[in-house]
């Protein structure tokens, strides 16, 4: 096995709830479940919940005074993986999380020396909770704008929990989490870990 196998990789999971600390969170603690499968194949990192910081609405990296994207933008490009964990409301993401994607959107406009967008190299991962159906949409909405704006998904890329129709349990309400959901998300580490290695290994090539 190689030594990259083994080599260390961190990693950011941005938390789109849209109750702000130290409220409970569905989304928190299945984002710090996923975190601590991660952790066993040698990635650390760190859980921001972005509703606690001033995200200014916009598609640049920087919206001027007041706006804590940059700090966030710069813990991502620091990263290995980027992890984004949204409740179902309305059966879409939380507005949160479509102002992360909003903002990412900047980096079609940045590139490092090569001409290659700074998120290339970088894997991300989706988790997803609420009530009802709604994971896999949410999951392909995510998806989608992640890899416009560069980053790679590996299989099964996604965690989740919904709960039956028509009832109002919450995934942080449940005594023990899902066989499934932990089987899920022990897959979505051991695949994205994988292939954030093999992307730091071989970058992309410019084009």
């Amino acid at each position: 096995m190689s030594p990259s196998h083994h080599a260390p990789l961190r990693a950011v999971a941005l938390v789109c709830t849209l109750s702000p600390s130290p409220a409970r969170s569905s989304s928190q603690l299945l984002a710090e479940q996923t975190m601590t499968a991660l952790a066993e194949h040698g990635v650390t990192g760190k859980v921001v919940r972005v509703v606690d910081h001033r995200v200014k609405p916009g598609v640049e990296i920087d919206m001027g005074e007041g706006d804590d994207w940059p700090e966030i933008r710069a813990a991502i490009l620091d990263c290995d993986i980027l992890i984004l964990s949204t409740p179902i409301w309305l059966g879409h993401p939380s507005s949160i999380a479509q102002r992360v994607l909003e903002r990412l959107d900047a980096e079609l406009g940045e590139s490092d020396d090569q001409g290659r967008m700074l998120t290339y190299g970088k894997a991300a991962a989706v988790c997803v909770v609420g009530n009802e159906d709604g994971a896999h949409k949410v999951s392909a909405d995510l998806f989608q704008g992640l890899n416009d704006v560069g980053f790679t998904l590996a299989p099964n890329a996604v965690t989740y929990w919904v709960g039956e129709a028509m009832q109002g349990t919450d995934y942080q309400d449940l005594d023990e989490t899902p066989a499934k959901t932990a089987a899920t998300t022990r897959t979505l580490a051991a695949n994205t870990a994988h292939l954030a290695r093999r992307l730091k290994a071989a970058p992309y090539p410019a084009s």
